[in-house]
């Protein structure tokens, strides 16, 4: 264990840690750390976390800048209080910390010569930065001016690094994003790359996690296996971010899906048949949910929902005849445990909800139910069957183009209702896009009070001027999806069709493929 005695915190030595899982900001220069540490294993609310560069700074130096005395390193956050051992106002330590070559006032680590009260932030200090993800050294350029970061494409003022025999300008918190990562929704890690030729001869690109544009000609993350491209901001998002320790593999095994074995089933082969090509069919099994076992059934059944995701029975399924219990296949199927794009967690499958209703709310798409679940054990995180097995990428009915799951930390708004959410299937080509709630929806469905189907319409149903639902008689945005009687001339909103709270097995079947 490689330890550090650092001046900031002379009750506890700072321990290295390599694990490159945990986002936090440095204690000296305040910007994040995406890679290995030092920090306090022993505080238990304050860890005092540095970057190594920043731990290892010298307390003292001779800076070109400054070249008369020497500038020794000072914690702005220890040291300001009056003669009376108040808190001193911000204002006179804003003046008094005043950076001389960004101009600007941070509460950080400067470097300060006690003579001429000159002072230097810590990062500004720097004479040349090493970047992960490139190969020459970086120098600071002592100057504050306009330029845009090669890396993260902004424009803004600051003190730009300069890559010489590259022409590479960067942000110096740009230089620490990490050479690669892994994200919850691809299973290889990402490596950052910019200035590639292949990017550059492709007329466009789309961030796989956001489905926007990503404008090539600066930093994004990439796996060349899979040609899956990322924002950079989009991969470092905590909701996208997956933390693992990248030191488990350095062996050039970068797969890190969890062990799918046998033991992750949920349910046992009792009897099976072979098929003329060869193929098993379980015919019997025993189910976790179920106390009997059940039979595999290949005919259609009437009027019964199944027991996992509470949609209608449909062929081929396993039942007790005995218990009215029935599973769709695919259910019967599911594994005990696994990932979700929507979840930095693996999920454990239970049959039924813990809460004393039994039911849930669907993290996705806010539907109750109360067949089985998918739950994190760490979060409070509830998925059900359906939407835990919906697809990143669909073709929907209601859209000629494919829809790719988006998930961004702004609100996206979608095309069927008009409700804003952080995930929805967006489609590359237009600003089409789809919530979970309503990319599941049925293309039919029966209402308990009438006795005809309703249909799934995608537009006005004539070109009158108001709009309303028949069941909740309120008006209804003509842009919006509805369900429609078509022989009882009877419009309602999608909501209007299910109960808010269903006490029985109860759900709506996709509308995608």
């Amino acid at each position: 264990m490689e330890l550090l005695q650092h001046f900031c915190h002379p009750e506890h030595p700072l321990v290295f840690d390599e694990d490159e899982r945990q986002q936090r900001y440095c204690y000296g220069c305040w910007e994040l750390i995406f890679g290995p540490s030092y920090r306090c294993i022993q505080c238990d609310i304050f860890t005092y976390p540095y970057h190594k560069s920043c731990a290892e700074l010298p307390l003292g130096l001779y800076h070109p800048l400054h070249p008369i005395h020497p500038l020794i390193l000072y914690n702005e956050r220890t040291y300001h209080y009056d003669e009376y051992g108040k808190y001193e106002e911000y204002g006179k330590y804003e003046e008094y910390s005043k950076c001389e070559l960004c101009k600007e006032t941070h509460d950080e680590y400067t470097y300060r010569c006690y003579y001429c009260n000159f002072n230097l932030h810590v990062r500004c200090a720097i004479l040349q930065l090493k970047a992960k993800f490139h190969d020459h050294p970086l120098t600071p350029i002592g100057k504050s001016i306009m330029f845009t970061c090669d890396i993260c494409g902004k424009e803004g003022k600051g003190i730009p690094n300069l890559c010489a025999p590259c022409s590479l300008w960067i942000h110096r918190s740009c230089a620490f994003y990490p050479q690669r990562i892994k994200v919850i929704r691809h299973r290889h890690q990402l490596h950052l790359t910019h200035s590639s030729l292949e990017f550059h001869q492709t007329k466009s690109r789309f961030c796989q996690l956001c489905v926007q544009k990503v404008d090539t000609r600066y930093g994004l993350y990439y796996c060349s296996k899979c040609n899956f491209v990322a924002h950079l901001d989009c991969s470092l998002d905590t909701r996208n971010l997956e933390y693992i320790n990248f030191l488990e593999h350095e062996d050039g095994d970068e797969d890190s899906e969890p062990d799918e074995s046998v033991d992750l089933t949920t349910y046992k082969v009792k009897k099976f048949i072979e098929r003329e090509d060869g193929t098993q069919i379980a015919i019997e099994i025993a189910h976790v949910s179920h106390d009997h076992d059940l039979k595999f059934v290949n005919e259609a059944q009437n009027n019964q929902k199944c027991n996992g995701c509470a949609r209608d029975i449909c062929p081929p399924f396993y039942s007790c005849v005995k218990c009215k219990f029935f599973l769709h296949e695919s259910c019967a199927k599911l594994p005990k445990k696994k990932r979700h794009p929507l979840h930095r967690h693996p999920l454990t499958l239970l049959t039924k909800s813990p809460s004393r209703t039994k039911t849930f709310a669907c993290y996705s798409c806010g539907w109750r139910c109360n067949g089985f679940i998918y739950t994190c054990e760490t979060c409070i995180f509830e998925l059900d069957v359906q939407c835990s097995l919906t697809p990143d990428i669909l073709t929907h009915e209601g859209h000629e183009h494919q829809l790719i799951l988006s998930s961004t930390a702004n609100l996206q708004t979608c095309i069927a209702c008009g409700g804003k959410g952080n995930h929805v299937f967006r489609c590359t080509t237009c600003e089409f896009a789809l919530d979970f709630k309503c990319a599941t929806l049925p293309l039919s469905t029966m209402y308990k009070e009438h006795e005809h189907p309703f249909t799934l319409c995608y537009s006005a149903e004539d070109n009158s001027s108001e709009y309303y639902c028949d069941i909740c008689e309120n008006e209804r945005d003509q842009k919006h999806w509805f369900y429609y009687c078509e022989e009882c001339s009877y419009p309602a909103h999608p909501e209007c069709s299910y109960p808010a709270h269903p006490e029985c097995i109860f759900r709506r079947s996709p509308n995608f493929k």
